[in-house]
């Protein structure tokens, strides 16, 4: 896996799939260097962590996820993968309009799943 070195910020405004993420992704091999609940925390969190990836939850309590992933492009401040338990195709072009690297649902997440849309 190339891209083990990267690190990720998890987005998310549920714990326990943070948590999952978090023990999936540290499991095989990533570093997970902080968590979001929100978008304004992702905002903050990724100025101030500098992670390499941001995984993004589409459905977050005060900001839509694509804004935020508009945001965190815009400002060269990571990659976003954009994640959701909805399937991508309900999303049509907002994905890549929001300047996300790509989707992955939170059913099929896995290290090989960030990896192939991280690169290395």
């Amino acid at each position: 896996m190339g891209s083990v070195n990267e690190t990720i910020l998890i987005v998310d405004d549920h714990a326990t799939f943070r948590r999952s993420a978090r023990l999936l992704l540290e499991a095989e091999g990533y570093r997970v260097i902080g968590e979001a609940e929100d978008g304004r925390s992702a905002l903050s969190e990724a100025e101030s962590l500098e992670p390499d990836v941001v995984l993004l939850d589409v459905f977050l309590p005060d900001l839509d996820g694509f804004e935020v992933a508009s945001e965190l492009t815009g400002r060269g401040l990571a990659v976003v993968i954009l994640t959701s338990s909805r399937d991508g195709a309900d999303f049509g072009s907002l994905v890549a309009e929001s300047g996300a690297r790509g989707f992955i649902p939170k059913m099929q997440l896995s290290g090989a799943a960030l990896d192939a849309l991280v690169g290395s």
